[in-house]
């Protein structure tokens, strides 16, 4: 429990799990004795400021589950204790405090937001049934969708308004890469770490990656952190990612069944697909992502240019939405309870056992071993622009990208740091220092204001 955030439902409740956000909050005099004026007058104060905070508290619980329905049929299925530690540690008391003012009328409320069914997306679902988008006025409708081609033609198409994106897509819009040029923004990080390269049961004799060559690797798209993070990964293990394996463009949903058909050898995708492979026991987990970068980017959360600039406050609404979405899903104990959330048919689809083994970090992993590690996915939402700049060295490295490129540029126009740092302030929470934050992947620092020499640096790449 944050000792920042008083909790309604601690301080309303028994020890029993049943409780009702509707009842009215009732002020009682404290100690039941005879008082002065004097002391009368100030437990008074400080009941009302109580009963104020409190009473902002409440309304946050019944705005999440406005349906009584609903509420009482969420409280039964995760236990109201866990409900509770939930509640509480969603957002710090400035976060229900800023949004209670007055925040400027929406341009737009019906949203169509497109989401590809991975745990990568969790702040952008959890944020439809737990009510974040209908607490800032905005009725989204979630569209699942089957690939990312479809992500980057809808938002071109204008079929949705924002959308989940593979973190190095809006920059490869932007830029004119693999479709017709269209401006589009990373407001928010949807996701650190939670990929992994996952190979066929087959290959449990072959843990050396020297060993793969010949293999057929499956990514979710081109302009992916899955297809950088796996090329970087071969190239420093001397396998070159263009002629010693063949890499595939796969959708996420059917790369378990790629596996178990034999028609690739292993692929680095996104949870939950490298747990359900070993669930499914057809797969096996060779490497978590987060062991070649610690802390590295997944997916984003964005937008077109035109739609910030047509709809400021729409867009500041969704903000804060994801954005306490995000701090939920960043804390562990939340995490069986998200599993719970998004596991339905309608957003992932998945077995809230394989999920949860995901989120909590407590997995199999297909040898025989139970790992914990607690942050395989994360969420923290800051667009840090090095790491734009780090995607852009590997376009270049790659041969994506052609000629000379103003990384600072394109990095400060397409990740929306500024912005994240005012949505956060807003939203309570403390927004972080800099710009240009510096990272290691597999032990090697990324320098940011030098990424042309960190190009030529490797040995393995097709910059001319």
């Amino acid at each position: 429990m944050r000792k920042d955030l008083p909790s309604l439902i601690q301080n309303r409740t028994s020890t029993h799990d049943a409780y009702d956000a509707d009842k009215p909050l009732m002020l009682h005099c404290a100690c039941g004795q005879t008082h002065s004026p004097q002391e009368h007058h100030a437990k008074a104060v400080l009941s009302v400021e109580d009963s104020s905070r409190n009473f902002m508290e409440a309304a946050f619980v019944k705005a999440l589950f406005p349906v009584d329905s609903v509420r009482r049929h969420f409280l039964r299925a995760v236990g109201a204790n866990t409900a509770r530690a939930a509640i509480a540690s969603m957002m710090p008391l400035g976060a229900l405090e800023a949004m209670a003012q007055d925040k400027g009328s929406l341009e737009k409320k019906d949203l169509k937001i497109g989401f590809i069914a991975i745990t990568c997306a969790s702040p952008l679902i959890m944020a439809d049934p737990l009510g974040f988008y209908r607490k800032e006025g905005l009725n989204v409708q979630l569209n699942k969708t089957a690939g990312w081609a479809l992500i980057r033609d809808k938002m071109i198409n204008k079929e949705h308004d924002a959308s989940h994106f593979l973190s190095p897509m809006p920059i490869a819009m932007t830029m004119g890469l693999g479709s017709n040029q269209v401006g589009m923004n990373v407001a928010s990080i949807q996701n650190t770490n939670g990929q992994a390269i996952t190979l066929h049961v087959k290959h449990k004799d072959k843990r050396d990656p020297k060993q793969w060559k010949g293999f057929k690797f499956a990514v979710p798209f081109e302009y992916s952190m899955h297809n950088f993070l796996l090329r970087y990964y071969l190239a420093e293990n001397g396998v070159n990612p263009d002629t010693d394996v063949q890499i595939r463009v796969t959708p996420p949903p059917e790369m378990v069944a790629n596996l178990r058909a034999g028609n690739i050898d292993g692929f680095l995708g996104p949870d939950p697909f490298n747990q359900r492979a070993v669930y499914d026991e057809v797969g096996f987990i060779h490497i978590l992502s987060k062991e070649i970068w610690d802390g590295h980017p997944c997916c984003a959360f964005g937008v077109s240019d035109e739609f910030i600039k047509q709809n400021p406050n729409t867009f500041a609404a969704l903000y804060r939405a994801i954005l306490t979405a995000s701090y939920m899903a960043s804390q562990p104990k939340d995490r069986e309870l998200i599993a719970k959330i998004i596991a339905p048919t309608q957003y992932l689809n998945q077995p809230e056992t394989v999920l949860t083994q995901v989120l909590t970090g407590k997995f199999a992993d297909g040898l025989g071993g139970i790992k914990n590690v607690p942050d395989r996915a994360n969420f923290d939402p800051v667009p840090w622009q090095s790491m734009a700049v780090w995607m852009l060295t590997q376009m270049k490295r790659w041969g994506y990208i052609k000629g000379d490129v103003n990384y600072k540029q394109i990095a400060e126009k397409v990740f929306l740091l500024t912005d994240a740092k005012k949505h956060m302030a807003e939203a309570g929470f403390k927004p972080p220092e800099g710009a240009y934050k510096k990272f290691k992947v597999m032990g090697k620092e990324f320098d940011p204001a030098k990424p042309d020499d960190y190009v030529k640096s490797f040995a393995i790449n097709k910059m001319a």
